[in-house]
């Protein structure tokens, strides 16, 4: 809750209800790959912070044998067409195309060669997946959000989550933007109206405890 003190009117009307744990919770890793871990990409920034913070995710939920899911952006048309206006916007999303490295995970990942790849087109992991349907049948009612960008991706999959129903819960220190501003924006614009925005610490304490906590746990 820390996130909010700057907002705190907004708080005492309200907004940042702690959403907390349901009965089964999933990682999904969203866009750590390549074009956008390597710096050295016109879409990419250091973001290895919060890929060591993710693994320390991806090791909690492996012992509780629970879902992880890991998602990229890969467009099949030689020319990008399937991406759309976005192309437009943003001229660096043509090193997502099939067949190129950009939209492979990053190696750094603790990846098992199963381990499920949500392919998608737009920011949202929801948007044009079949996501929601892995989800259900998986019993999932949780969604533990790692990756990157803070304010695009995994906002605007935090936002479709809560249209869901599906709890949201991003793991503040294993997320990360090109820019703090938007970063630290972002993560306080989710915990006041989609989500809860928690310590990596405090994720993993909530994993050991119960696994399944119905509770907002103690936030590191």
């Amino acid at each position: 809750m820390e996130l909010v003190v700057e907002a705190k009117d907004l708080v005492e009307k309200g907004f940042a209800q702690p959403i907390g744990f349901g009965l089964r919770p999933a990682l999904l890793v969203v866009d750590f790959i390549n074009g956008f871990t390597d710096p050295s990409s016109p879409l990419g920034s250091d973001v290895g912070a919060a890929v060591e913070q993710t693994n320390r995710l991806i090791r909690a939920m492996r012992g509780g044998s629970l879902p992880i899911y890991f998602s990229t952006i890969r467009y099949d048309d030689p020319a990008c067409a399937d991406a759309g206006l976005w192309l437009a916007k943003i001229a660096g999303l043509s090193i997502l195309s099939a067949g190129s490295k950009g939209s492979e995970q990053d190696g750094r990942l603790l990846m098992n060669p199963h381990d499920p790849i949500i392919v998608k087109k737009f920011a949202s992991c929801f948007f044009g997946t079949d996501l929601l349907t892995r989800l259900v049948r998986d019993s999932v009612d949780t969604l533990i959000l790692t990756g990157c960008a803070t304010s695009g991706c995994v906002r605007a999959t935090a936002v479709d989550a809560c249209q869901y129903g599906i709890r949201p819960i991003v793991a503040r220190e294993a997320v990360a933007d090109r820019l703090e501003a938007a970063h630290h924006q972002s993560l306080i614009d989710i915990e006041l109206k989609y989500g809860d925005v928690l310590s990596v610490d405090g994720i993993l304490a909530a994993l050991s405890a119960a696994g399944t906590s119905a509770h907002r746990p103690v936030d590191g």
